[in-house]
């Protein structure tokens, strides 16, 4: 995607000399390149964020839940939060043109709180999903959504943080998780957080009261694999090792025994899984899974698919200076 020169550069000459004092800041033209990317993105997507109403068959005309979801294709598949969905039996979709649709579940994932719905999609925008490997802290975050079905908002800020995790409904932890300080407003949880392109870099999906703001969003990365399963199959079967874990990157010193730029730091070992019973050590740096490369956990997830369960398999780890080969039998995923 494309922006003009008219979003992203800040043109002094359509100014007044009168509104240029009266901005009283030399920073005042960053500040208006900012507003105007915001604006610009927000207008941009605006059409692709769906409200989404959870509800009872026995009781339609009261909403159990409320949430936010956005359009990834034109086949009219949305993607939204699990925790939005799982409270009911039908759902209803608002769309910004003031149009409602009864939506069809596809699947749900707890385990990464992701869901996706299907409505009648005739020609209508959607989104498109940015590489999330490639965020950076600091860099700008557009967090939309729609909790009143015909008019969305939107906050900005900036990634704060990369590689966190977030207990899911399940207790299984997510990993890889976007933190941002661009506020949730109530019922945007589901909707897309954006980048300067107006690319969806994470899926808003939780904010911890009374911890000044902060928000999280699952990234793009593992949010559209997720979607792509669950379109596919209906649900998401895969491996299981029992362990969190986070992305690191290599320092300098270690590069010539470990190959790669960054591995997947083992942070717990569940005691009764396969990790721990094939010798996985918290600590332990993770750099390859059955000859994959692992840089990080969207790594490891990708290869534990279905085709691994109670397969034999070889785990490469970096323990106290030595590579180990650690073989493990992955289970099947229950949550």
């Amino acid at each position: 995607m494309e922006w003009s020169s008219s979003i992203l550069l800040y043109n002094h000459e359509q100014m007044s000399n009168h509104d240029i004092n009266s901005l009283g800041s030399p920073d005042a033209g960053l500040l208006d390149v900012y507003s105007q990317t915001v604006v610009g993105v927000s207008q941009h997507v605006s059409q692709a964020v769906v409200q989404i109403q959870t509800r009872d068959r026995k009781n339609q005309n009261t909403p159990k839940g409320m949430g936010s979801g956005f359009l990834i294709s034109t086949e009219g598949y949305v993607v939204t939060n699990s925790h939005v969905v799982s409270q009911g039996l039908s759902w209803l979709i608002n769309l910004p043109d003031g149009q409602s649709f009864a939506g069809e579940l596809t699947g749900q994932d707890p385990a990464t709180d992701i869901a996706v719905l299907r409505i009648p999609n005739e020609g209508r925008q959607s989104l498109s999903f940015a590489d999330s490997s490639l965020l950076q802290v600091g860099q700008m975050a557009i967090a939309v959504g729609n909790p009143f079905g015909f008019q969305y908002s939107v906050t900005a800020g900036v990634v704060s943080a990369l590689g966190r995790t977030l207990k899911s409904s399940t207790g299984r932890m997510i990993d890889d998780v976007i933190q941002t300080d661009a506020s949730l407003n109530p019922g945007n949880s589901g909707g897309p957080l954006l980048n300067s392109k107006g690319e969806v870099i994470g899926v808003n999906t939780a904010v911890i009261r009374g911890a000044q703001g902060l928000c999280f969003a699952v990234s793009s990365n593992l949010a559209s694999w997720v979607a792509s399963e669950l379109i596919l199959n209906g649900r998401v079967r895969r491996g299981f090792l029992g362990l969190a874990g986070q992305k690191v990157m290599i320092h300098d010193r270690l590069k010539q025994q470990i190959d790669r730029a960054s591995a997947l730091l083992v942070q717990q070992v569940d005691p009764t899984g396969p990790a721990h019973q094939a010798g996985l050590k918290q600590g332990d740096l993770i750099t390859a899974f059955n000859g994959h490369q692992i840089t990080g956990i969207e790594d490891l997830h990708r290869t534990l698919d279905q085709s691994t369960i109670e397969t034999s398999g070889m785990l490469v780890v970096y323990r106290h200076g030595e590579l180990l080969e650690l073989p493990v039998v992955p289970s099947e995923w229950k949550g």
